[in-house]
Formats: structure tokens, sequence, C-alpha cells
């Protein structure tokens, strides 16, 4: 039986470490390369970001596997693999503005088992383990976290992002212009990682986002699902590429049904 509490410690230490690089190693002149289009980039940091996270996990526990955005891949004999966002909110990065995130979890047999956002520039970090609840953790200690308060979505604050693809984000634009007059409104912050705990720490009530990666997610569901927040797909569908919609239990169904009308009539 893996240790979940050993998992967390050592996601944590490979967070703040990356964070540690990204935040302080950061060159003056950061160079980047394009992506699924022109405006999708990566950047040397990201991909220092990532050989650093692979190093201190597998150097740890070098049977794990390992899942990257940036193409770190490795089969795992121990059952559980790491899924890495190295930069979440590269952008945001990029521009030098403070939205963005180091995201690590550790998936098992059972699914996602320990996940750590850690958003350097804020100096905020979460952490959620399977059974074991969230916290958020910032110069002022270390808070529980657990949505239990009842929103109506129209009084409900909601994040969304937009995808890569300028076809995309005109479709992404569409739904946002049905969607928008229901709830009390809308906040585009650029990380979904960020989007996610934000609705377990009680700065938004839902998100959501087409287009999403797993890596974009793994760690931030453990997060929200210890929180009390649900996160789902469309249509009885776990979350995924098509559609995550993460939001309190009192407005998730409502929020749902919204977005999987709007999606109906997109297509």
């Amino acid at each position: 039986m893996t240790d979940l509490g050993e998992l967390r410690d050592l996601a944590l230490v490979a967070a703040r470490e990356a964070g540690e690089l990204l935040l302080h190693g950061r060159p003056a002149h950061l160079t980047y390369e394009t992506k699924s289009t022109a405006t999708d980039v990566v950047t040397d940091m990201d991909r220092a970001s990532e050989a650093l996270l692979v190093n201190r996990l597998l150097g740890q526990r070098p049977d794990d596997g390992v899942i990257g955005e940036e193409g770190a891949s490795r089969a795992s004999t121990t059952g559980i693999t790491w899924v890495l966002d190295p930069i979440d909110g590269t952008v945001s990065y990029l521009y030098g503005q403070p939205m963005w995130a180091v995201s690590v979890a550790a998936e098992d047999e059972l699914g996602g088992a320990v996940g750590v956002v850690h958003v350097p520039a804020l100096g905020e970090t979460y952490v959620g383990v399977r059974g074991a609840g969230s916290v958020r953790i910032n110069s002022q200690g270390e808070q529980s976290l657990f949505r239990s308060d009842a929103v109506a979505l129209s009084m409900a604050m909601v994040g969304t992002g937009f995808g890569y693809d300028s076809n995309r984000r005109r479709a992404q634009a569409r739904v946002l212009l049905e969607v928008l007059p229901k709830f009390r409104d809308i906040r585009r912050p650029g990380a979904a990682s960020i989007d996610m705990c934000w609705v377990a720490d009680g700065r938004l009530d839902g998100y959501y986002e087409r287009g999403l990666s797993h890596w974009d997610y793994a760690a931030s569901s453990i997060i929200c699902r210890e929180a009390g927040v649900s996160v789902l797909g469309l249509n009885d569908a776990p979350p995924n590429s098509d559609m995550i919609i993460c939001a309190v239990p009192s407005c998730v169904q409502e929020l749902h049904d919204i977005l999987a009308q709007a999606r109906a009539n997109e297509d």
C-alpha cells in the first residue's frame, strides 16, 4: 500500500523547487517556441521546470511513471504515475503576470491520489490528498478547505478560459454570450489549475472550460473533490478535453445543464 503522505511530501517539495526556479531563475530575455498555434507557446523555462520535476520525483521513486506536458513519458512499475504541468499559464508567465502555477499530481489504480498546485508569484500552495482533505498553504499557515456553502447560480462568480485556436475561441465566445447573463459575473485568470483551486478556496463558485489536457486539471481535480467541490464532464462523462465543469454542489447541476445546452447549440 502506497503511503499517500509520502507522495504528498514529495510532490510539495518538487513543486516548490520548480517554483523557485521559475520565479528566480527566469532570464531577462525569455525565449519561446510555438506549438499548436502561434499563440500556444513553450518556453525554455517550461522545459527546465519539467526536467527538475522529473529528476526530483524519479530520483526518489525511480520506478514510478511520468506524464508531462512538455514530453516527459515513462511507464510505471509501481502503480504510481506523476502527471505534470511544469507551467500552467505559460502565456501569463511570458508576460510577467502572476497567474501561473506548477501542477503535480500522483495517480494510482483508483485515480487521483495526491494533487499539489503551487502558485509562486502569489506565495500560495494548494494540496489535496485522497481521503484526507485539501488545504491552502501561505505565509499565514495552513488552512483547511471545504465548500459547504449554498450558492445560487445567479449569484455565482464563475471562471473560464479560452483555447489557443482562433476558431475555438470564436465558438467559446458564442457560448459565453449564452451563459454570462445567468451568473453574477465571470473571470478569466488564465490558468485552469488556479481557477479550480479558487473554487475550492471560495474565490470562485464555479469554473468551466473546453479543450484542456489531463495535466491541466489532474492535480486541481483532487484538491477540489477533497474540498467538497464537484468536478465532471458533460452528460455523465468524467472531465475531459470536451468539457470540464467544476462547481459547488448547490449550483453544479444547473451550470452543467446550461453548458450542455450551449454546447449542443454550438454543434
